[in-house]
């Protein structure tokens, strides 16, 4: 890779904007978190930037550089890079372990860090009560919120737009958040000290890319609603993987099951970004939870079990405590190479990332920066076909302009991100 974006602008008409956030928080709200028509959260306006905001905002952006967070004395897996401790684990409480997406753990360890007097609050993510479909971000400063807001919001997230009002309130506090976001989260503490001092735990899911709210407007599309019908949007939980359940202030309800909605990849109008994401396993993390499904994907429903990866001093500290205080309960210990087989889509892109990369620059895209990801040395096992295929397709898909988005337009009324 020759080259990273060196506007934000650049960012987002390349494609490798996740509407984060960040870009709100820096300015103050003055570049608002705005969704575009194709369904994804973009700073707007995208150039509106003053020059130490946008330096500021390159240095940590996920769209230009992302990296781990490690420790000295750490396990390392050159895939699943550095932990301390991988097992099978759940919610202390059967409610929160049935509600929450992935039995509930990063729900039951907020809570936990609120409980236990460690963070006044949290800051993540939860439906949005105007616009149930969509998401907004919350601090939420008692474990009954946390849980009243758990479960995956397979859509456009911008939990960072937050991030200064959480500093400013001059209380430690925890995130939950993607493990892009969570990057962000590093490598912007080193313009602000305040961040590492008051953040006591940054928790993150393992990934499987965000999708544009136009995925979840071809549900309704299917049924026959608009989203203003809307009362309730529930993605996944109550269960595991749990039902898409729709909810119309008529009363009708409308179910999918976790495979009707994403057995077909193909459907899953992920975020350009998400197809080039060299951390998808939150590196930069202290705690990580994944879906543990053999192969990759449900068969049925089960109890809840999550696959748990501690990262970090802090998070064996967390969690220790949270075991011992039932909040959290272990099982069997997993291997890197046990987490291979149960997220395999992991690995093949994890393989792929250093040709599609390539790619991006035989185009004349700007690629992201992975310092510390191990992605030529996990390129270099791809054969020589695999290799170039890779590159030659992500060439011909920049080429043809699939990687490519226009500037964002001026944010319209009841579309941005940002009240708490």
């Amino acid at each position: 890779m020759s080259r990273t974006a060196t506007s934000i602008a650049e960012v987002v008409t390349s494609g490798l904007c996740i509407g984060c956030g960040l870009c709100e928080a820096v300015t103050r709200g003055r570049v608002r978190m705005a969704m575009t028509d194709y369904g994804s959260l973009r700073p707007t306006p995208a150039s509106g930037f003053s020059f130490a905001e946008e330096q500021q905002l390159l240095a940590a952006c996920p769209g230009v550089a992302v990296e781990p967070r490690t420790e000295t004395r750490m396990l390392e897996d050159e895939i699943w890079g550095h932990y301390v401790l991988m097992r099978y684990a759940w919610a202390g409480d059967a409610d929160a372990r049935y509600r929450g997406s992935t039995a509930g753990v990063l729900s039951a360890l907020g809570g936990f860090l609120i409980s236990s007097g460690q963070a006044a609050f949290v800051l993540h993510v939860g439906p949005d009560p105007h616009q149930p479909m969509r998401s907004r971000w919350y601090l939420s400063e008692d474990p009954d919120n946390v849980l009243a807001r758990a479960g995956s919001r397979y859509g456009p997230t911008a939990p960072l737009a937050g991030l200064l009002a959480a500093i400013e309130r001059a209380e430690r506090f925890a995130i939950i958040a993607k493990p892009c976001d969570l990057s962000a989260v590093h490598r912007y503490a080193r313009s602000d000290s305040r961040l590492d001092e008051l953040c006591v735990a940054r928790l993150a899911m393992v990934c499987g890319g965000q999708s544009r709210l136009s995925k979840s407007h071809g549900v309704l599309d299917e049924i026959g609603v608009s989203e203003n019908e809307i009362s309730l949007f529930r993605y996944r939980g109550f269960g595991n993987p749990g039902l898409t359940r729709i909810e119309l202030q008529d009363g009708r309800v409308f179910e999918k099951t976790y495979l009707e909605q994403w057995q077909d990849e193909s459907a899953w109008d992920l975020e350009t970004r998400c197809k080039v994401c060299a951390d998808a396993l939150g590196e930069a993390a202290d705690v990580v939870v994944a879906d543990v499904w053999p192969g990759g994907s449900p068969t049925g429903e089960d109890e809840g079990f999550s696959g748990l990866i501690v990262r970090s001093d802090i998070g064996k500290s967390l969690v220790d405590t949270a075991v011992a205080a039932g909040s959290v309960v272990l099982g069997d210990r997993i291997t890197p190479r046990r987490f291979d087989s149960l997220q395999p889509h992991q690995v093949r892109k994890k393989l792929a990332l250093t040709s599609r990369f390539a790619g991006l620059d035989d185009a004349g895209l700007p690629g992201i920066d992975a310092p510390g990801l191990r992605l030529e040395s996990l390129g270099d096992r791809l054969d020589r076909d695999s290799k170039q295929r890779e590159r030659d397709g992500t060439r011909r898909r920049a080429r043809e302009g699939r990687f490519a988005e226009p500037m964002p337009k001026q944010a319209a009324s009841g579309t941005d991100f940002s009240t708490k």
